[in-house]
């Protein structure tokens, strides 16, 4: 991204707080744009800002905007505008029945090519390349074999659905963008500036930091406190990892340890509420929900994966000998709240507002005003009126790549609608998998993957909400489940190899191998990859259920995690032997299915295998490695 500054870097600031300002009144005045006007808009500024901060290509000139990008921007202009001017006619036509003009079509195309671009520079290639291939796909349906032939569409029309209705590109996503996500963003933005990151940094290492293994202790902490801040996996990698990886190594741990942890720490911050990642806003609209409905869902898997993860590294560290940092470089807790501890109060706020039922629109402006009032209790936390126009700024242009990405989702979205290519495609899944819903969660997770491996979080979600999700419904998986299993498995794409982006941004910090960083990386995350199958057979995981149901989920599936963590590290009280190791694994899996006869079978197992290390002798472990 650009970084600009004197003239340019005025306009560039104008046109971002511009942004979140309207935003921000959008949802507070008494006479709100309807909601196709408000994507409109949404768009002309993210178009607008795309070109105006990304540069065409990587290595491009970054002090300066070339004549070409005002170009790409003042037509952005033109094609968003085209759409006010003729805003009663689009709003009354029948689309698709009404003819488009020659002039309807140039510009209807125009707007495909620049969201396109935009998407392309904010964030990669991969998903424009979808989105073509799905155009491709509407017009040469007649030639297409099996399942992918359809009638096709004229140009006309897919220009039609894709530029005159909210079913392309000013469809649900976008409206989401910008309805809620930048006004989270605005909030995380705001939060930072109050110092509330170094914040974070300094209680995690005050509560964890001298335990074993501390520094890896501290990324899990700090992660999932920082995923409010930034909401993407790599954004947080790059902020806490300059700090945890270099910490975790000179603390003993091996480098790719050290860059694994602090890359499944970070994507967790996707998946902790309070707040998750853009792809979570998204769910709660396909799905008719609150999003407080979606945040109390995701809680107890959220717990389970830092909870697994937090107990492998004790493990690991107990096993390897580590120690954690000396008590004389930590800073004390008491200090720490006293002085940085009202930081913590908007996260509670935004928490308890949502759980209250309150819009998540308002509980995001309540916040942000609360990080505003309450900055003012310190003086290095104060957020001047330089800093609240900063904010406002950054806010602007994080929501950039998240409403290009969306954007160019919907493009696909549209054609999915219009050819019926989802009814055939679930079809196809169902046919595949014939009564096997355990075959169809796995085709899932792994189209997941593979989708989440060129393309944002929110956009993979998007694909599989349209093609694969209604799937696991008609086989009996309720929606809430089936939408949230695809989630999570768009978010643990970012550490999944061959291509996990997190994991390339934590060991280009640790200087370590890649594939190596990948493998104990999804160790590390197992309980990410195992708990959402649970979830789908048994919702009281979900938060779904008698609280009887609910508690002796959370209690069992809690010891669970302790020895699948046990398992996969191959150490509980003592060193495991192999036979121990797969009585942990397997006592974890009875454990984690919220099932009365498989808890009573994973406790059983899990006492055996305690059992079995009590009968031997401890094995010496190595010297504790002492920080350097």
């Amino acid at each position: 991204m650009r970084k600009l500054a004197g003239y340019s870097g005025l306009v560039i600031g104008v046109v971002g707080v511009s942004m979140s300002l309207y935003h921000v009144y959008a949802r507070l005045t008494t006479a709100p744009p309807d909601s196709l006007a408000l994507r409109i808009i949404t768009l002309a500024f993210s178009l607008v800002l795309a070109f105006l901060l990304f540069p065409a290509r990587k290595g491009g000139r970054s002090d300066r905007i070339p004549w070409t990008d005002l170009v790409w921007a003042a037509l952005s202009l033109v094609c968003t505008d085209y759409l006010f001017i003729r805003y009663e006619y689009v709003n009354s036509r029948f689309p698709t029945a009404d003819p488009l003009s020659g002039l309807d079509i140039a510009m209807a195309a125009l707007a495909v090519i620049l969201v396109l671009e935009a998407t392309r520079r904010t964030i990669g290639a991969a998903l424009p390349i979808v989105a073509a291939s799905f155009i491709l796909y509407a017009l040469a349906g007649p030639w297409l074999p099996g399942i992918f032939h359809h009638r096709g569409l004229s140009l006309e029309i897919l220009l039609d659905q894709t530029y005159f209705t909210s079913e392309g590109i000013f469809g649900i996503p976008l409206g989401v963008a910008g309805s809620y996500v930048i006004l989270f963003i605005i909030f995380g933005a705001f939060l930072e500036k109050s110092g509330a990151g170094q914040f974070f940094m300094n209680f995690a290492n005050a509560i964890a930091g001298g335990a074993r293994g501390g520094p890896g202790k501290v990324a899990v902490v700090s992660s999932s406190l920082f995923g409010t801040i930034s909401g993407s996996a790599v954004a947080n990698v790059m902020v806490d990892g300059w700090l945890t990886i270099p910490m975790m190594k000179r603390t003993g741990f091996k480098p790719e340890a050290a860059a694994a942890i602090e890359a499944v720490a970070s994507t967790g911050g996707q998946i902790m509420p309070p707040i998750m990642g853009a792809a979570a806003f998204v769910m709660a609209e396909f799905l008719g929900v609150s999003y407080g409905s979606i945040m109390l869902a995701a809680m107890i898997p959220a717990l389970f994966y830092y909870g697994a993860l937090f107990a492998a590294i004790h493990f690991n560290a107990i096993r390897s000998g580590l120690r954690g940092v000396p008590r004389e470089e930590l800073p004390i807790l008491g200090h720490i709240m006293l002085r940085q501890g009202h930081l913590f109060v908007p996260l509670v706020v935004i928490f308890v507002l949502l759980l209250q039922g309150f819009t998540a629109t308002y509980a995001a402006i309540i916040s942000s005003v609360s990080v505003i009032l309450l900055s003012w209790v310190r003086a290095e936390s104060r957020i001047t009126l330089r800093k609240g126009i900063e904010a406002l700024r950054d806010g602007a242009e994080q929501t950039v790549p998240v409403a290009m990405a969306t954007a160019a989702a919907g493009i696909v979205i549209g054609v999915v609608l219009q050819t019926g290519l989802a009814i055939r495609f679930t079809s196809f899944l169902v046919g595949i998998s014939g009564t096997s819903l355990l075959l169809a969660l796995a085709i899932t997770m792994a189209a997941a993957i593979i989708l989440g491996m060129g393309m944002p979080t929110t956009a993979a979600y998007i694909m599989l909400a349209a093609l694969l999700i209604p799937a696991l419904i008609k086989l009996g998986v309720t929606p809430m489940a089936a939408h949230m299993f695809g989630f999570y498995f768009a978010c643990l794409s970012a550490v999944t190899p061959p291509v996990a982006l997190a994991v390339y941004a934590a060991a280009s910090i640790g200087k370590c191998g890649l594939w190596a960083s990948g493998l104990q990386a999804v160790k590390f995350a197992a309980a990410g990859f195992i708990v959402p199958f649970f979830f789908v057979y048994n919702p009281a995981l979900l938060f779904s259920g008698s609280w009887i149901e609910i508690g002796r989920a959370l209690l069992t599936g809690t010891i669970g995690v302790i020895a699948l963590a046990a398992g996969l590290e191959g150490y509980f009280i003592r060193e495991a032997r192999p036979w121990e190791r797969a009585i942990f694994i397997a006592a974890a899996l009875c454990l984690i299915d919220p099932g009365l006869v498989t808890d009573l079978v994973g406790l059983g197992l899990l006492v055996l295998g305690l059992w079995l290390q009590r009968l031997r002798p401890a094995v010496m472990l190595a010297a504790p490695v002492r920080p350097s």
